[in-house]
């Protein structure tokens, strides 16, 4: 067996934890949580989702989730409404106030990103991506 350090696991559990403290100051200033903001991030992108499309895109399990949404919708981030469609659809999306403070963070958090990947050469950055793409690709 591997050392214990050497685990591919634990070495991308302390990149992404090296990477989310450019990040972490910033979201604690609104205050919002890493998930909240995924959640919000997702939400301004797609626009309106339905709660296992939001889970899927953020990696969130269902559970945890729903507890987001409750919060998020307790502070006036996102609303609900049901589908024209078919009544038994919940979809989700932005409130004036989300998007309001996330075109106020986005470019604060795109700075921190660009500070972060300053420190790599853009073919760095480059193979990063390509590599965790593959990695993401994978199937047991």
């Amino acid at each position: 067996m591997r050392k214990f350090d050497d685990s591919l696991p634990l070495r991308l559990l302390k990149a992404r934890e090296a990477a989310m403290g450019f990040f972490r100051p910033l979201l604690q200033e609104i205050p919002l949580t890493e998930q909240q903001w995924r959640v919000i991030r997702a939400l301004n992108e797609f626009e309106e989702l339905e709660s296992k499309q939001l889970a899927e895109l953020c990696c969130i399990l269902s559970p945890s989730l729903t507890g987001i949404i409750n919060r998020l919708e307790q502070q006036g981030y996102i609303k609900r409404r049901k589908s024209s469609e078919d009544q038994r659809r919940i979809l989700l999306s932005l409130t004036e106030k989300s998007k309001e403070m996330f075109a106020r963070m986005s470019p604060l958090l795109e700075t921190r990103y660009q500070e972060m990947t300053e420190r790599f050469s853009p073919e760095d950055m480059k193979k990063l991506e390509e590599l965790l793409n593959k990695l993401c690709d994978l199937k047991p």
